[in-house]
């Protein structure tokens, strides 16, 4: 614990929604849902519009949509998410070398160890001029925390939210903390917080008055001392600087199972291929190939083929993906599947085509089964959290055959251009036809128009920056 509230917590508020409503001038103000737009899709964000209606992160489409039927419904697009995150994330390494992501959206900082805060009047100061810089860069709201620690810098920006700053004084958090609901410490969950409550604690109060005895009894050692110390307000945890990634992977869970050999076969490829883009955006090749099969029955297989060195060759991803596929059984359907590439390296090795085939002996005795009796505990609760596990509308493997245009995905909030009209966006599609709405950032909400989804003048694009806009409030 510090004597000075210098450790800042940053959480953009709802931050996928956030974006689609600052590059769609006509969602201002509405409500707006990200996520997986099929049957088994999940919310990944809802906009503060959206969350009057009970909509929320982790909830079943189907069941968002029955709670808000006028909402607009979007597929993430994950490419404008990390731009408008890049972005965040330079300003906080403005203030200081000490920065901690811990998503796209959210990371702590040191304000002492950038020499720009040592008491609360100029964190303060930090942390409001912090929220002006986002807003002039990104024309989006973030909501900030300050305290001597971590876990009271992440509860103070929750407390924030929306739009705001909560600054906690050393000393005064046991008392700050003292009503609120165990469900506010981290790693409190749902059967954690059901256990406390059958034992008569709901409050971080009551959990400080339990004792870490009765705590340990009740837990177990190791949960139990954590809990105890969080009820005190204690976490002496340092801001760790940015972390190397130890893999790339994507994956993508299908609306129907999948039984076409061919099909998934081609989704794999597929999947090998936005992974190897992603590989090479963060400038990494990788050694060792993963394949994520889900079974229709939620068993769960992991296999993986290690090359003699790291590779960022699409052609020699593909070729160890569809290798791995060959042992694994999809009989009854597949509802998942993922590609990945651990043992991150900063360079590639030459003849990695020759190393493939040689490694291919290797790979039933590398891709030993990690699942697959059961469904994997947690199944749903992956799904509804899609860091990145949906799959490019626009994605297209090299040297593959183009779709047929009437295959087309024409997803809600994709973007487009029309040799017409403009840059636009998806508002929807089916019965052969596809609706979009010509806007872009910082324009006045624009008109609707309906095309054939063969139409040879409309064709997908990428997403327009956020550059200029003057923003939306998060509070709505």
């Amino acid at each position: 614990m510090r004597a000075a509230p210098t450790i800042l917590h940053l959480d953009m508020d709802a931050f996928y929604a956030s974006v689609e409503q600052a590059s769609k001038p006509s969602l201002r103000g509405k409500a707006v849902i990200v996520g997986g737009l099929g049957p088994r899709g999940v919310v990944a964000t809802a906009s503060y519009e959206a969350r009057r209606f009970g909509v929320h992160s982790a909830m079943p489409m189907g069941q968002a949509r029955r709670l808000c039927p006028n909402g607009a419904y979007l597929f993430p697009r994950f490419s404008l998410y990390r731009e408008v995150s890049d972005q965040v994330m330079a300003l906080l390494r403005q203030l200081s070398p000490l920065v901690e992501p811990l998503s796209l959206d959210e990371a702590f900082v040191d304000l002492e160890a950038g020499g720009v805060a040592f008491d609360s009047a100029s964190a303060l100061t930090t942390g409001e001029r912090l929220r002006a810089d986002i807003r002039a860069v990104t024309g989006l709201s973030g909501s900030v925390g300050l305290a001597g620690s971590k876990m009271l810098a992440k509860v103070a920006s929750e407390e924030a939210k929306p739009n705001g700053l909560l600054l906690i004084e050393p000393g005064t958090e046991r008392e700050l903390l003292a009503p609120m609901s165990v469900r506010t410490l981290p790693g409190v969950g749902p059967a954690t917080g059901e256990h406390l409550r059958r034992a008569g604690i709901t409050t971080v109060g009551e959990l400080a008055e339990a004792g870490e005895d009765e705590l340990v009894r009740m837990v177990g050692r190791a949960h139990g001392v954590a809990l105890y110390r969080m009820a005190l307000g204690l976490d002496d945890r340092p801001v760790v600087a940015e972390r190397d990634a130890k893999s790339v992977s994507v994956e993508d869970t299908f609306d129907v199972d999948l039984h076409d050999r061919v099909r998934i076969r081609g989704e794999v490829q597929r999947l090998a291929d936005r992974c190897v883009r992603r590989l090479r955006e963060s400038g990494h090749s990788g050694r060792t190939i993963v394949l994520k099969v889900r079974r229709y029955d939620f068993s769960t297989l992991t296999r993986s083929e290690t090359l003699r060195g790291p590779t960022d060759d699409p052609g020699v991803v593909r070729e160890a993906a569809g290798r791995l596929l060959e042992g694994v059984d999809t009989t009854g359907g597949v509802r998942l599947l993922g590609v990945g590439v651990t043992g991150l390296a900063d360079y590639t090795q030459e003849d990695l085509f020759a190393q493939a085939s040689a490694s291919a002996l290797a790979a039933e005795e590398d891709g030993a089964e990690v699942g697959g009796a059961g469904p994997e505990e947690g199944a749903e609760a992956s799904e509804a959290r899609p860091a990145e596990p949906v799959m490019d509308p626009w994605s297209q493997a090299p040297g593959a055959e183009p779709e047929p245009a009437e295959e087309r995905r024409w997803m809600a909030g994709g973007d487009v251009l029309h040799s017409v009209y403009g840059p636009g966006w998806v508002q929807g599609s089916g019965v052969g036809r596809v609706t979009v709405r010509f806007e872009q950032p910082g324009s006045p909400p624009g008109r609707v128009r309906t095309f054939r989804v063969d139409d040879p003048e409309l064709e997908p694009s990428d997403p327009l920056p956020l550059v200029g806009y003057p923003g939306v409030d998060a509070d709505g």
